[in-house]
Parts: C-alpha cells; sequence; structure tokens
C-alpha cells in the first residue's frame, strides 16, 4: 500500500477534534436538572405553538430578549393567529417592525408571507420538521430548527453564538462550524430537543458569558470544562453587529415610517423627514436615497414612481 493510501486511510478513521466526557448521561441529566430548577422566564418557553414560537425566533434575530418580549405580546395581541397575521395589511405588519426597532423590515415581510403560506398551502397547520418548516418564507435552518425543537421536540441541537462558546470552552470543540454542529448533536440526548436546546442556550446565556460566571451561577458543567479547569476563557470569534445608529438599515425603518403616515413623498420631501443634513445634490442626497428606495423595493416593500420630474415614493399594498 502507498503512503498516500495510508494517509487516507488514516484520515477517515480519524474521530473528532473534540473530547467529550465518557459519561454522556452524567452531562446531560446535570444540564437539564440545572436548567429546570431555575432559569429566565420568557413567555415563549411558555408555550408550544409553533406560530407563537415563530414569532419569537425572528424577533430575537437582532434583538435583546428582555427587549423582545413586549414587542412579541404586542404583536400577538394584534394578530393572534396565522389567519389574523394572513389578512393583516402588510404595510401595518412592517410599521409595527419599524415602530418597534426589530431588525431588517423584509423579516416582518417573510413572517407575513409564511403566515399566509400555513394559512393556503398548510390548511392552518405548522410543518413538524425543520426540513418542512424551512419550505416556510424566510425560515432558514437555525429557524426551522428551532421551532421544531420547542413547538414539536423534534429538532437537532441547536446552536446559537451561546452554544458555540459553550462548546468550545468546555469540549475544546474548534471554531468551525461543523465541529459546532457536530458535537451539538453528539450532545443532544434523543427525544429531548425542547428542553435541551433551551438549557444549553441558557447556560451560555447566563453562566458561560463572555465575562464567565460560573461558580456565582452555579455552573452544572464545571467537573467536566477544559476552560474552568485550565483558566482560559478564550471564546470563538464573533461577528461585532454593526451600529444601528446611522445606518442604511435605521434609514430604511424612518422611510417606511414615513410612507405609512404621507403614503407617498416626493423624493426630496422624503429625504428632508428622515434625515436632517439631506442635501439632493449631497453626499447624502437623491442617489444615496435612491439606492436606498431599491434595496426597499427589491424587497417588495415600496414601489417607486420616476414618470414625472421628481421620483415619488409610495408604500406598496
Amino acid at each position: 500500500m502507498s503512503d498516500a493510501e495510508s494517509d487516507g486511510d488514516a484520515d477517515t478513521d480519524a474521530g473528532p477534534e473534540w473530547d467529550l466526557p465518557d459519561d454522556l448521561a452524567a452531562v446531560r441529566e446535570a444540564l437539564i436538572e440545572w436548567y429546570e430548577a431555575d432559569h429566565r422566564t420568557f413567555p415563549w418557553r411558555e408555550t408550544d405553538d409553533p406560530y407563537e414560537i415563530l414569532v419569537s425566533e425572528v424577533m430575537s434575530q437582532q434583538t435583546q430578549l428582555d427587549r423582545v418580549v413586549e414587542a412579541w405580546e404586542e404583536f400577538l395581541d394584534r394578530w393572534p393567529t396565522t389567519a389574523d397575521l394572513a389578512a393583516a395589511d402588510r404595510a401595518d405588519v412592517v410599521g409595527f417592525w419599524t415602530g418597534h426597532s426589530l431588525g431588517y423590515n423584509n423579516r416582518a415581510k417573510y413572517l407575513h408571507e409564511a403566515a399566509t403560506q400555513v394559512e393556503t398551502e398548510y390548511d392552518g397547520e405548522f410543518p413538524e420538521t425543520p426540513a418542512g418548516l424551512q419550505d416556510l418564507m424566510g425560515v432558514g435552518p437555525y429557524t426551522a430548527n428551532a421551532v421544531a425543537s420547542f413547538a414539536f421536540d423534534n429538532g437537532d441541537a441547536v446552536v446559537d453564538t451561546n452554544v458555540k462558546r459553550v462548546a468550545y470552552r468546555a469540549f475544546d470543540v474548534p471554531d468551525d462550524d461543523a465541529a459546532f454542529e457536530a458535537a451539538a448533536n453528539e450532545l443532544l440526548p434523543d427525544g429531548e430537543s425542547r428542553v435541551w436546546n433551551n438549557a444549553i442556550m441558557e447556560l451560555g446565556g447566563v453562566a458561560c458569558t463572555q465575562t464567565p460566571r460560573c461558580d456565582e451561577v452555579g455552573c452544572p458543567w464545571r467537573e467536566w470544562c477544559s476552560a474552568y479547569g485550565t483558566g482560559d476563557f478564550t471564546a470563538p470569534d464573533v461577528p461585532t453587529q454593526p451600529s444601528f445608529e446611522g445606518s442604511r438599515r435605521q434609514f430604511r425603518g424612518r422611510v417606511i415610517a414615513a410612507l405609512r403616515e404621507y403614503d407617498e413623498l416626493a423624493i426630496d420631501t422624503l429625504g428632508h423627514r428622515i434625515r436632517v443634513d439631506y442635501a439632493p445634490e449631497g453626499e447624502y442626497g437623491r442617489e444615496w436615497l435612491l439606492g436606498l428606495l431599491e434595496d426597499l423595493v427589491d424587497d417588495g416593500l415600496v414601489d417607486v414612481n420616476r414618470s414625472g420630474d421628481e421620483p415619488i415614493a409610495r408604500l406598496r399594498r
């Protein structure tokens, strides 16, 4: 056998680059007991309604959980079912999103379209698997898996920033998305995705934070944790969330808010309403604003009529 063939066999037989504890049953039991004894209370943790959970997951993508609670409750008071949301004016849904500073407006659009799909294509019933849920508009692998886990107890491991940090520190899982996913699924107890995914995200959210609080909150994994044993609490690189203040996202929201109030506006009038330094021929002038509007046109939120002397922006109904 050649050296190349020998090396290939060695790579095939190689195990994972991390080392989970031998007694995984004890590791799992310790975390679940810790979580069930005391955890942060969020209303979406008290329901298995897939619609309510989907709303919470979409809202949480760019917003701190404590701020999501009020918006989530108000959203569901206004549109308590997928049927109610599907029947709503999309401009009202986008306006709600903007008014609560919930991130990119196209997420509101996709949530509205997903509700319409549930009503028209699934007879009002959600798909129950991660694969099925990904057929809904705007629902990617992470969100689909979260809804399958928390609504139907039928998901794989949820891998967010908190879970990555826990796996990296506790079990030396390398900073690689495929490795994090594989290790997280190895840790996941069969048939318990709802409680397990909540528990491990809670561990990263309150104990294994950027500044760890291992002893303060009684981390249940201290006896197995590599970082606790060595004192090396470095964490995987996490992309920095761009500032909202002054961002295109902020001004997109202002455009939607202005057009909700006035229905349609000439471009220069709109520009002066969304930023004090708007100057038609300036850096933040017509060219900048038309680029912003084109993004909103692509998202199906706005129409721009260029037939007259000055373009007119309208909220799409």
